[in-house]
């Protein structure tokens, strides 16, 4: 054990010093203790009853003396703001409920992914509630592409639609919504994307990210945005009488929807949208939701507590699944039903979409990767990767972005292009530090996209094959100024120093305090040193499995994802020694046994980490 760690995972102070002296790892960031006030440090542990490395982990992250309470054990009662601090959000109820009272026909237009589906539920469930049904409409992705389009709201019209409340989309297609008002179609919309200043002319633009909004709540996902709307939409109500005689729908039964899409948008889980994320997987835990419990079982899960794994990695990607490669709207349908056999057969037509997405997700990423490595683009300085390909599934261009950015550390940019017509649509992943949301709106402005927007760490693209070089050059200058600071700041950052054997499940579960994790308040992250790997396997997919072994002779189970191929990879399957490594503690549940598994980050070698 190195100097100054303990059993218990007690941290080192270490300021701005290289923790355990790694200055460059095998994946090129040096290791950092996570920063922590020690003033605050001691408050909470007097105000809370914490150890000091709880206490610790608490304080890094950003947690201040008077919230250590509301953090560790969030409420709606405390952390529920005003519905009306969101701009338009009473003119959003104001509409909604004059069009439920006038027996008018309300449809929900959603985006296909996770957040857009949970956030259409969300309004269905109330709809069914207040006995009206809400038909969903979600556009086909390779079709029609993301958002509101003319065409869209034209056939919604002639469907008989009088209003159309836009979920997850909607903020930023001002020419689709002004063609719904020329038809006499209205429109309200509730997104938490980033939008131009001039909103869309409609009857209300909820959106927490929309310039003026003073809500304070911009971590929301959309799901989370309709969450508070379901609030202001009873109050208004109640405010109509409309509950006299009937009970008010209680929107808390739905939490699990809007963790759903708080987690598996990666958005900041602080403050309200932590508390909404953190009570929703408590609702979760239950699996009431019969598309919910369907999907899991489909997926070969148990039921039990409900984590963000469960969003994030199990329920999520099968949910996508249908918006990337299949029907658009078996996501919104699935989590809307209270059918279970209509649940069982759309989970069953979702898992089976999920497996045929990862093949392709697979092919593209392979051809991606060859494609840049070839050109060296990936290691030229340049700020952003940008990489195009013919008929590359549109549906998978984002998951690939994510995969490519993990393994440059730089923000990468998938198009898929149509050989037919000449039009690319892409999607990118961004590095911390380099907002390429705002970049893409900006090549938007100035005519390189046909369409685009997103957020910091996100965004979506369409294009024309031969603007692709003229975007590449674009975001390369444009996020030329953002990209010295992003790559100061890409540290592994370090919680604690622990053995191998101090790496136990009472550490994880005591940790485990601090969740649900995501953005802003991140997984503690470990570190270990003077280990050897042991018994390394190569695994399908690049993955490698080992035992991490420390001096002592004490070992953990660990794994590390799609690195066979890397610096850190080989250190690991060739079974050097003395290595540093920094990782995650995970559940290790199988067949009951209640251990861990050790999930690595990074990989350092001493005699080249200096």
């Amino acid at each position: 054990m190195a100097d100054g760690a303990n059993p218990r995972g007690e941290l080192i102070d270490g300021g701005v010093a290289d923790f355990l002296d790694v200055a460059r790892s095998l994946s090129g960031r040096a290791w950092r203790q996570r920063p922590a006030e020690p003033s605050l440090v001691r408050a909470h542990m007097q105000a809370l009853g914490l150890d000091e490395p709880l206490a610790r982990a608490l304080a890094s992250r950003g947690v201040q003396a008077d919230q250590g309470a509301d953090f560790l054990t969030p409420t709606l009662k405390a952390l529920f703001p005003d519905p009306s601090s969101f701009m338009d959000m009473d003119a959003a109820a104001t509409a909604i409920i004059d069009a439920l009272q006038a027996t008018a026909s309300i449809h929900v237009f959603a985006d296909y992914d996770v957040d857009g589906a949970s956030s259409a539920a969300l309004l269905v469930r109330w709809f069914r509630a207040m006995g009206a049904e809400l038909p969903i409409y979600v556009p086909d992705r390779i079709t029609e592409g993301y958002g509101p389009s003319a065409k869209a709201f034209d056939t919604l019209k002639a469907s008989g639609a009088d209003l159309v409340i836009t979920v997850d989309c909607g903020a930023a297609a001002n020419e689709a919504v002004a063609h719904a008002g020329e038809i006499g179609l209205n429109v309200v919309v509730i997104d938490h994307h980033m939008m131009r200043e001039q909103p869309p002319q409609c009857l209300a633009v909820v959106n927490p990210n929309r310039p003026g909004d003073t809500s304070g709540q911009g971590n929301l996902a959309a799901a989370g945005v309709v969450f508070v709307l379901l609030a202001a939409l009873n109050r208004e109500a109640r405010a109509r009488g409309l509950f006299e005689g009937q009970a008010q729908p209680d929107i808390r039964q739905w939490l699990d929807l809007a963790a759903m899409g708080a987690i598996c948008d990666v958005t900041g889980l602080t403050g309200f949208n932590r508390a909404l994320t953190g009570l929703g997987l408590g609702v979760m835990s239950a699996w009431g939701n019969p598309g919910l419990k369907a999907l899991l079982a489909a997926a070969g899960a148990e039921e039990g507590p409900a984590k963000s794994n469960h969003a994030g990695f199990i329920l999520g990607p099968r949910i996508n699944a249908g918006g990337r490669i299949g029907k658009s709207d078996l996501g919104a349908r699935l989590l809307s039903t209270d059918d279970a056999a209509e649940a069982r057969m759309l989970a069953a037509e979702l898992d089976a979409l999920n497996i045929a997405r990862r093949e392709v997700e697979r092919e593209v990423t392979e051809q991606a990767q060859r494609r840049v490595e070839a050109t060296g683009a990936h290691a030229d300085g340049s700020a952003v990767v940008v990489v195009a390909g013919e008929d590359w599934h549109p549906g998978v261009v984002g998951i690939v972005a994510g995969r490519l950015r993990e393994r440059w550390r730089k923000p990468v940019i998938v198009i898929g292009v149509d050989a037919v017509n000449g039009v690319g649509k892409g999607s990118g992943r961004s590095q911390p530090g380099m907002n390429l949301g705002r970049a893409i709106q900006a090549a938007w402005n100035e005519g390189v996209l046909m369409a685009g927007g997103g957020h910091a760490m996100a965004a979506g693209l369409t294009v024309k094959a031969d603007r692709i070089d003229a975007l590449r050059d674009f975001l390369n200058e444009r996020l030329a100024g953002e990209q010295a600071e992003a790559e100061a700041i890409d540290l592994v950052e370090v919680d604690a120093l622990v053995e191998p054997g101090s790496a136990t499940r009472a550490l994880f579960e005591a940790f485990e305090k601090l969740a649900p994790f995501g953005p802003a308040n991140p997984e503690p992250l470990f570190a270990l040193s003077g280990v050897q790997a042991r018994e390394p396997v190569a695994m399908n997919g690049g993955h490698v499995r080992c035992r991490l072994v420390g001096p002592d002779g004490a070992s953990v189970k660990a794994i590390a994802w799609r690195c066979a191929d890397l610096p850190s990879g080989k250190a690991l399957l060739a079974g050097q020694g003395g290595l540093m490594v920094a990782g995650r503690l995970k559940a290790d549940d199988w067949n009951g046994r209640r251990g861990v598994q050790f999930e690595i980050e990074d990989v350092a070698d001493p005699r080249m980490a200096k």
